[in-house]
């Protein structure tokens, strides 16, 4: 048995079925010129056939006297890949919307804890010809940055490479060889160590946050209703926009490109909460999650930390509202910046922690919100990527919901475009989907605010 780490075992703790916590993304596929009608079925039994699989896609969570336990991990020596790989098709007509709606129903259904904790679906049916991949993992396995580590060992770059390689497939040794394979005992320990310098950083920390003002802190978020208690169904909803033009408003306004993201999202939460009236008066605050990973951490777990953005969103213009977001994760970040990791990580738990109190019978009406959505922008690929020579032309990721955090943004870019998966609760947050017309109209005000 291997011992897990702290965070792991809090994700697999923390999970009901009201609140599943795995991670997935939605991946969308043109096949190849001239490719059959059996195109779909062929690269499943191809995957099928990758029957070498990877330590991390065997762990599922150590048993004592039959029942799973939170403290460990055990390996499954006999992974039914029949099981956790599976082959479906849309009903008719076949439209994204349909595609959708399936993946929200395989989006909301638990893992089984007494299996390796991942599945994989390949689904065909589109009437526009392309094929789709929805797969998801347990958060206490891997985080949204390994995700895509595993997703680029894959998936090749070459076009008329048609060797199906699996994410559960061991990587190349070249892959992996400068990576740190050291476990989590030490990694505790480093904790433990990095404790001794933690009454200087608590100084600094005090200082920004209560003289500088410099750490956005919990509690100041407004009551909304995206923060009710949710249930255990979930709608997704997905789109893509190009780039280039993120990047140009980016260019124009001087900012970074995290921060135009952020700031489409506040024009768009802005609007539908004002679409129900119920946009709040104080500005809504984002949990924006940073990668602490460096090259040498193995993939798999979680090495995240989080800060938490003033989203401005009671700011009528565009431009005053991107001006103060930058001004919040600058500040946040080079808080954040200051900390040697395992003091972030502790700060970001920290900062997060309220959150739980929403899983507590009636503190979660008795307290005001820790923050009001989860924003995440994962690093993506810069090239297209193939699988079997059908080219990836969208990677929606999917995220998970919390009690009192009815919605989740999370976007990714695959080559030329921004690809953005939105998960809510079916019942909290109705027409999730106009979110992504908001989205389009907020970036076009953000663009007209700076002459573009």
């Amino acid at each position: 048995m291997d011992l897990m780490s702290p965070v792991d075992a809090l994700f697999l703790a923390a999970e009901t079925r009201e609140h599943p916590l795995h991670v997935g993304a939605l991946q969308l596929f043109e096949p190849p010129p001239g490719a059959g009608r059996g195109f779909v079925r062929e690269t499943h039994r191809a995957m099928l056939e990758c029957t070498e699989i990877s330590p991390l896609f065997r762990r599922r969570p150590a048993s004592f006297y039959g029942a799973p336990t939170n403290l460990g991990w055990s390996a499954d020596n006999d992974v039914d890949l029949g099981y956790h790989v599976r082959r479906s098709a849309l009903p008719a007509p076949g439209r994204v919307r349909e595609l959708l709606e399936l993946t929200s129903r395989l989006h909301a259904n638990l893992l089984d804890r007494h299996r390796p904790l991942w599945e994989t679906h390949v689904i065909e049916g589109l009437r526009d010809g392309r094929f789709a991949v929805y797969a998801k993992m347990h958060h206490a396995l891997i985080d949204g940055v390994s995700g895509l580590a595993l997703m680029r060992q894959s998936l090749p770059t070459d076009p008329t490479d048609t060797g199906v390689r699996a994410p559960w497939s061991p990587a190349p040794r070249g892959n992996t060889r400068d990576q740190d394979r050291r476990g989590p005992l030490h990694h505790i320990g480093g904790m433990l160590g990095a404790a001794a310098g933690l009454a200087p950083s608590t100084i600094r920390l005090a200082r920004a946050a209560l003289l500088q003002q410099r750490l956005t802190l919990p509690f100041g978020a407004p009551r909304s209703m995206l923060n009710v208690a949710v249930g255990g169904a979930r709608r997704c909803a997905a789109q893509s926009w190009p780039l280039d033009r993120v990047k140009t408003v980016k260019d124009a306004a001087g900012v970074t490109l995290n921060d135009v993201v952020l700031a489409m999202c506040a024009g768009a939460l802005r609007a539908y909460l004002d679409d129900y009236d119920a946009l709040p008066q104080t500005p809504l605050v984002a949990m924006v999650p940073v990668s602490l990973r460096t090259a040498r951490d193995a993939v798999g777990g979680n090495m995240v930390g989080a800060v938490l953005c003033n989203l401005a969103t009671h700011f009528d213009d565009p431009a005053d509202r991107l001006d103060a977001i930058h001004a919040s994760m600058r500040d946040n970040k080079q808080v954040l910046s200051q900390l040697p990791r395992a003091q972030a990580l502790a700060l970001s738990l920290a900062l997060l922690s309220p959150a739980a109190l929403n899983t507590l019978p009636g503190l979660g009406k008795a307290s005001p919100p820790p923050f009001n959505v989860c924003i995440s922008n994962v690093p993506g690929v810069r090239e297209p990527r193939y699988l079997n020579g059908a080219r990836m032309v969208g990677n929606y990721p999917m995220s998970l919901v919390l009690n009192g955090q009815a919605m989740n943004i999370t976007l990714t870019s695959t080559a030329d475009s921004l690809d953005f998966g939105l998960v809510g609760c079916r019942r909290g947050v109705p027409h999730l989907q106009r979110v992504l017309s908001h989205l389009e109209t907020s970036l076009k005000e953000l663009e007209r605010a700076l002459g573009l």
